[in-house]
C-alpha cells in the first residue's frame, strides 16, 4: 500500500517494563500475556491517515537489557518520536529513567518528540512510583505524559494519537519555516514557545531560518 510519508516511532526503557506488549496493541489491537525476551530490536508497521493523507509507522521495539543498549541506540537515527516506558509497579524501571532520556538526545535526531509512559496503571493497587512523580519528571524534561495499559489497552491508542499530533504540529511548522522570511520565521518561533512545545531543541532548519540564513524564493 502506497504512502505519503513514513515516521518513524523507538519504544525504550528498561527489560519487562511491557514495550513489547505496547507495540503489539499499537499494531494488531491484542495483548499477549507471555512474552520472550526481545533480543536487538522487533518491529511493527501500521497505516493511518492523517489530513486525508495515508501515512505509514514504523514502530520499532528494542531490548532493554543493558548488553543492548549499543544495537538500541543505532536506531535512534531517523525517529519521529520515542515512547520511553517505565512500569508503574517497579520502581527501578522509573529510576532509570534519566539514562535513557539521556540516551535518546544524545542520539536521536534534534527534533524527536518523546512521550514519557507509566505502563501496567491496571495494576494500581501494586503501584510503586505515583502518578504525580511520572507527571513531575516529564514536566522537568519537557515530555508529554500518560499512564497506560498494554493489557486493557487503556490509553494506548491516545498515547500514540497525543505523540503524533504533537510531531505532526512541530512538522508542518517547520515545513513552512521554508517558505517564510526571516521575521516570520522569527514570530513563529515565538509563537512554538509560548505554546511551551513538549521538544527540547528545534530542527536546525528552523533555527537558521530564524536568523536569516534561509530566506524565502
Amino acid at each position: 500500500m502506497s504512502y505519503a510519508y513514513l515516521f518513524k516511532y523507538i519504544i525504550i526503557g528498561d527489560t519487562g517494563v511491557g514495550k513489547s506488549c505496547l507495540l503489539l496493541q499499537f499494531t494488531d489491537k491484542r495483548f499477549q500475556p507471555v512474552h520472550d525476551l526481545t533480543i536487538g530490536v522487533e518491529f511493527g508497521a501500521r497505516m493511518i491517515t492523517i489530513d486525508n493523507k495515508p501515512i505509514k509507522l514504523q514502530i520499532w521495539d528494542t531490548a532493554g537489557q543493558e548488553s543492548f543498549r549499543s544495537i538500541t541506540r543505532s536506531y535512534y537515527r531517523g525517529a519521529a518520536g520515542a515512547l520511553l516506558v517505565y512500569d508503574i509497579t517497579r520502581r527501578e524501571t522509573f529510576n532509570h529513567l534519566a539514562s535513557w532520556l539521556e540516551d535518546a538526545r544524545q542520539h536521536a535526531n534534534a527534533n524527536m518528540t518523546i512521550m514519557l509512559v507509566g505502563n501496567k496503571c491496571d495494576l494500581s493497587h501494586r503501584r510503586a512510583v505515583s502518578f504525580e512523580e511520572g507527571e513531575q519528571f516529564a514536566k522537568e524534561n519537557g515530555l508529554i505524559f500518560m499512564e497506560a495499559s498494554a493489557k486493557t489497552a487503556q490509553n494506548v491508542e491516545e498515547a500514540l494519537s497525543r505523540l503524533l499530533e504533537q510531531y505532526t504540529r512541530k512538522f508542518r511548522m517547520v515545513s513552512l519555516m521554508y517558505l517564510m522570511s526571516p521575521m516570520e520565521s522569527k514570530l513563529a518561533m515565538q509563537f512554538l514557545a509560548k505554546l511551551e512545545v513538549l521538544v527540547p531543541r528545534l530542527p536546525k532548519v528552523a533555527a537558521a531560518a530564524a536568523n536569516g540564513t534561509i530566506h524565502d524564493q
